[in-house]
């Protein structure tokens, strides 16, 4: 039985962009089950999910993540082959425009579970991955709440975290193939 789930994120999406939220979410679901019906693997589908989804500024992940505390897009992502229970995670890279990528490259190549940061990007590098201007990642709205958030008074690094009333997340996907 095919079965396909894509989530957008968990924290608190304003209101007027629910919209956004709701279409990238369809657009990526459909694109997917296509795969599926076509005969992909359920790890191809939910790399190409995620993928379409870190490629839309709409979401918390690739670019439109939330920035850092010091203003920059730090990024990961994880995979999980439910088959054979190998994995793969990237965490800490700002280079790297779709992490899900190199995770899934870390999965299939790499004795290792979870790379970091310059190591990870470097990892990237040897497998022809394009590193890009960290900047790139940058969508205009989130640097604009984390302006907003920095110019308070009495900011600190904890207060780029703050100002949700609950706990902020990136996208997932979940998938069985035939």
């Amino acid at each position: 039985m095919l079965s396909l789930i894509v989530h957008g994120g968990a924290w608190d999406i304003p209101d007027d962009e629910v919209p956004a939220y709701r279409a990238g979410c369809g657009a990526a679901l459909r694109h997917g089950w296509e795969m599926l019906q076509q005969g992909a693997t359920a790890v191809d589908v939910v790399e190409a999910v995620i993928r379409q989804l870190e490629d839309d500024e709409t979401f918390d992940a690739g670019r439109g993540s939330h920035l850092n505390a010091i203003g920059e897009v730090e990024l990961d992502a994880s995979i999980m082959d439910g088959r054979t229970f190998r994995c793969g995670a990237v965490a800490g890279v700002h280079r790297v425009k779709n992490p899900i990528a190199l995770a899934r490259i870390i999965m299939d190549k790499s004795e290792h579970v979870l790379l970091v940061g310059d190591g990870a990007e470097r990892y990237a590098m040897e497998y022809m991955m394009d590193l890009g201007d960290p900047k790139a990642l940058i969508a205009p709205r989130e640097r604009e709440r984390w302006n907003a958030l920095k110019h308070r008074d009495g900011f600190t690094s904890r207060d780029a975290f703050s100002g949700w009333e609950r706990p902020a997340d990136t996208v997932g996907a979940v998938a069985m193939d035939s």
